[in-house]
């Protein structure tokens, strides 16, 4: 499973970095596809959970505070991206149990968390600030993968909204996004 997970992990994150990169300030305080987030929330929660992921994949100790020390203007955010999908290149990190998000968990769980995260976010960013968010076909099938196999538990914690139905021909990105309760149209 690593090696098959880290290619769509890359691909997300750099997709992530390079979306993270173009937002301008005027864009900050824009709505998102994420409707708890602004642009500038989307950025800072990316770029926590992107920090922790990568601490995770390491095996670091969180922070005595309790959340990872990055700020999250948006060139740090494609910093902390690229950060965590080399820390998710070592195929030992895959192994055993880490510490991330809620508390400890498989960490090719933590992984998977990590694209979805990078998935779902980063098209939540590009959608936002006029952006396109290019996927390939493999990615898409990883992240549609991952989201129907959390979707239950992220719709009962409020991570994700009701389901909402996609087109039988639609590609398997917007068949996650769907599933995640997003727009796959959202403007």
């Amino acid at each position: 499973m690593p090696t098959r997970m880290h290619a769509p992990m890359h691909e997300l994150a750099t997709a992530v970095a390079e979306t993270a990169r173009a937002v301008r300030p005027d864009q900050l305080g824009d709505r998102t596809p994420c409707e708890k987030f602004t642009v500038a929330e989307l950025l800072g929660h990316l770029g926590a959970a992107l920090a922790d992921s990568e601490r995770a994949a390491r095996r670091q100790p969180r922070p005595k505070d309790g959340q990872p020390s990055v700020s999250y203007a948006p060139e740090d955010v494609a910093a902390v991206a690229l950060g965590a999908t080399a820390a998710w290149a070592d195929p030992a990190a895959y192994e055993g149990t880490t510490v991330f998000g809620p508390g400890e968990m498989p960490a090719e769980f933590a992984a998977a968390i990590t694209l979805e995260e990078l998935a779902l976010h980063g098209w939540d960013l590009a959608r936002a600030t006029g952006r396109t968010f290019p996927v390939g076909a493999g990615t898409q099938q990883a992240v549609l993968g991952i989201v129907e196999q959390i979707a239950e538990q992220a719709r009962s914690n409020g991570g994700y909204g009701p389901p909402r139905v996609a087109p039988a021909d639609a590609s398997p990105f917007d068949h996650a996004l769907a599933t995640s309760g997003r727009d796959p149209h959202w403007a």
